[in-house]
């Protein structure tokens, strides 16, 4: 195995074998506030990672956003209520009733922001995320 197969390894396991978080009971004092992260949303009926993201601060980008935002703010809930896969999805709240009850999400705190964009993209990758923005 080379040092670059050991350190994906490494990461990606460090990733996985993190803490869970359900939303369903997810109250903002259970995340630390300003905490700069990699993070992926994952469906726990079908292990698949819906999204995968990067912030400065966990709380806001998780709880604030994902989670009680608006569509500007929340892309997961938006993408869920654009996708036609997702039929039983098709407002903003009924996005945020599926994030209660079907996803969690992990994170790997990174305080380096070029090395989180870099996690962005391999987590991506390795979990085969199904919702990616749009290039501009």
């Amino acid at each position: 195995m080379s040092e670059l197969d050991t350190e994906i390894s490494y990461i990606f396991q460090a990733f996985t074998g993190g803490k869970k978080y359900f939303f369903g009971n997810l109250v903002p004092s259970m995340l630390e506030d300003r905490l700069a992260v990699v993070y992926a949303i994952f469906n726990v009926n079908t292990g698949e990672a819906l999204y995968v993201g990067r912030t400065k601060n966990l709380r806001q980008r998780l709880y604030t956003n994902h989670l009680m935002g608006p569509k500007s703010n929340a892309r997961l809930k938006k993408y869920l209520v654009e996708d036609d896969n997702e039929s039983k999805v098709t407002t903003m709240e009924e996005a945020k009733v599926f994030l209660k009850e079907n996803c969690y999400f992990q994170y790997l705190e990174e305080p380096d922001m070029r090395k989180r964009g870099r996690l962005e993209g391999l987590l991506s990758y390795l979990l085969g995320v199904r919702y990616i923005h749009e290039e501009h």
